[in-house]
């Protein structure tokens, strides 16, 4: 990969390589954009299969960060980091843990406030509270520590609402009762999740690659279980990706009986294509970074100091179900696909409220 490139093609600002020998921190840090604000996003700890994938990564989840603080009306930028290695190995060793977390946190801080990390697949809040005792460009502390906690249910909520304004755009009831949801992946938001559809009285079916978390999940929920492989030939109204991203491809698509799709997974889409494939199949796509920005929504009083209210962020964040249903209306207006629909909303706001759009009117 011929990374400058890279990064001027995509418009990213900055990417920060470090390492610790002792403790095998390997990480990158991607900051996308912060002509909104500070670039906020979490620090994802996963076994790539090598270096080239985790750059990759990041780079397309900072830009998805970006896009998704502007789509939420946020005055945050775009950032993501990665740490490559499998957090299960490092939390046998608790004392190397600590170095690395804490080494890594060094990285963060020396970035002089411009990148705010918080929890993603596979860290905690306890790594993030391990984190703040070297730099204060945390969030998502625990609420014992004055934080906002983990965001995890928030987001869960936002694609919740998601859901019914696809149901309002599809059915005209906003109702999930007895629909049909296969939800792929039931981590800590993909569980929430679950829990809010089985309230709801949807018709729940779970898959992950973890057997004790769809075990725990099943047995607390009543939910059906299918196997990973199987998920996408599940019959059912709504498909929910809520495990890693690329799961929608041009593999996966022709298989999905689904009238909708609508996860928390970031970059569900293996490429923009997909968006195309989807809607030329009369499946209704909501883009993943505009129903799965409920915990960046959550965290949001906690970047900007103020005292955390779910009552208040309950309301912003069910505001989700109407920019999922402006997305679809523009759409629709526009002859296009969701994806680059929502795309064009979040440009709108980076180029006339972000200082780098009004930077580059006054030039032009």
């Amino acid at each position: 990969m011929d990374i400058l490139e890279t990064m001027m093609q995509q418009h990213h600002e900055e990417v920060l390589f470090t390492t610790d020998p002792v403790s095998g921190l390997k990480a990158i840090i991607a900051i996308h954009s912060t002509a909104l604000g500070p670039a906020l996003g979490g620090t994802r700890f996963f076994a790539y299969e090598n270096e080239e994938a985790a750059l990759a990564d990041v780079l397309r989840l900072s830009q998805a960060m970006t896009l998704k603080a502007a789509a939420a009306g946020l005055d945050l930028g775009g950032g993501k980091g990665v740490i490559i290695g499998d957090p299960r190995q490092l939390r046998a060793d608790p004392v190397r843990a600590e170095r690395m977390f804490r080494a890594y946190a060094r990285a963060v801080d020396s970035l002089g406030g411009r990148y705010i990390t918080a929890e993603d697949v596979g860290t905690t809040v306890d790594d993030i509270v391990m984190m703040a005792r070297e730099t204060r460009h945390v969030a998502g502390l625990p609420t014992s520590h004055g934080g906002s906690g983990d965001p995890s249910p928030a987001t869960a909520h936002g694609v919740f609402a998601g859901m019914e304004a696809v149901a309002t755009h599809l059915w005209e009831q906003r109702s999930l009762e007895g629909r049909r949801v296969m939800v792929q992946g039931v981590g800590k938001v993909g569980a929430a999740l679950v829990d809010l559809l089985t309230e709801a009285g949807a018709v729940v079916t779970i898959s992950d690659v973890n057997s004790g978390k769809v075990k725990r999940v099943s047995a607390q929920s009543g939910c059906k279980v299918v196997d990973v492989g199987d998920a996408f030939d599940v019959e059912c109204d709504i498909f929910a990706p809520c495990a890693m991203g690329g799961a929608l491809n041009e593999e996966t698509i022709p298989r999905l009986t689904a009238s909708a799709v609508v996860g928390s997974a970031n970059n569900q889409l293996a490429t923009e294509k997909d968006a195309q494939r989807l809607l030329d199949r009369g499946i209704v796509y909501a883009p993943d970074f505009v129903v799965n920005a409920g915990g960046i929504i959550n965290i949001m009083p906690e970047v900007r100091g103020l005292p955390y209210s779910w009552e208040l962020l309950s309301g912003a964040i069910a505001g989700i179900y109407d920019t999922t249903r402006n997305v679809l209306r523009r759409a629709a207006e526009l002859d296009t696909d969701t994806h680059q629909a929502a795309v064009a909303l979040a440009q709108i706001r980076l180029d006339t409220i972000g200082s780098l759009g009004l930077r580059r009117s006054t030039d032009d």
